[in-house]
């Protein structure tokens, strides 16, 4: 059995969401700079251009490469062997977030209530998500996501005769109806299967997985690699500006559902698609 301090996660937490709000992940660099090195449109390749001299920017003056910094969302893969000590941990995780948003002078984004709309002041709560795995390890992974993007996801509850074609249909519809609004070049996460809440967690995190790597199973890599092709060819382009690279990736999980369902979810991510991704 090993032992961890919560403080630990909290200053890990602190860390991530200051690195993820400033610079940009190197899977998504190297995408970016192959997205403008084979755009066709001219047009296209200059806003591919324009983007990285931003995001240039950004990393050498330390401000944020989006003003809109996100609402923290937390996936935490914790070791069964694993014991913490020194608090909560969800408490720990919020004083992370809270922290990084502060300390980080990051734009706070989050309201206390849906509908009365206060501001929180400090970006808390984050969207935590943990899983128990095997093992004496933590893996953090901090995915702050803005709200341009978020507000274009979409969940599709399919019946089971639509299919793979059902499948792609509701991914390009979701891409099609984001437009311009989601700031491409995006990447795409998809969830295929479980159940209403469990496919839109499977998106969501599939848009921590790195760029250019695709599903073990066979036929989801071959789908992941067919819609990329489908999405690029909608003509969206980089700034919704038109292009022949509306995406970067498209990222599919899949599980097992019910007999009488095909859920599916798709959640977009902007053309910054911010992760870090730490153990402990």
């Amino acid at each position: 059995m090993r032992t961890i301090n919560v403080n630990e996660i909290t200053e890990q937490i602190k860390e991530m969401c200051i690195e993820a709000n400033h610079y940009l992940s190197k899977d998504m660099d190297i995408a970016m700079k192959r997205a403008e090195e084979e755009e066709a449109a001219p047009l296209g390749k200059k806003i591919l251009h324009q983007l990285q001299e931003n995001l240039e920017i950004a990393a050498k003056d330390t401000i944020p490469i989006c003003q809109d910094t996100g609402m923290a969302v937390i996936f935490l893969e914790i070791g069964q062997d694993v014991h913490l000590e020194g608090g909560l941990l969800e408490e720990a995780v919020n004083e992370g977030v809270r922290q990084g948003y502060v300390q980080g002078f990051l734009r706070k984004s989050v309201v206390g209530d849906p509908i009365i709309r206060e501001n929180t002041k400090d970006n808390t709560p984050a969207v935590i998500h943990t899983k128990i795995v095997a093992g004496d390890k933590i893996k953090i992974k901090v995915a702050p996501k803005g709200f341009g993007s978020e507000n274009m996801s979409r969940v599709f509850m399919l019946k089971p005769a639509d299919g793979l074609e059902g499948v792609k249909n509701s991914i390009l519809t979701a891409v099609k109806d984001a437009g311009p609004n989601a700031c491409p070049p995006m990447v795409v996460g998809v969830g295929i299967g479980g159940t209403f809440e469990k496919c839109a967690l499977m998106a969501k995190e599939a848009l921590t997985r790195e760029v250019g790597v695709h599903s073990d199973i066979c036929w989801v890599r071959e789908l992941e690699e067919e819609m990329l092709k489908k999405v690029n060819s909608l003509g969206i382009g980089p700034g919704g500006l038109g292009g022949t690279t509306t995406a970067l990736a498209v990222n599919v999980n899949t599980y097992p559902t019910h007999i009488a369902g095909l859920p599916v979810a798709v959640n977009i991510c902007c053309h910054v698609n911010r992760h870090v991704v730490r153990e402990i």
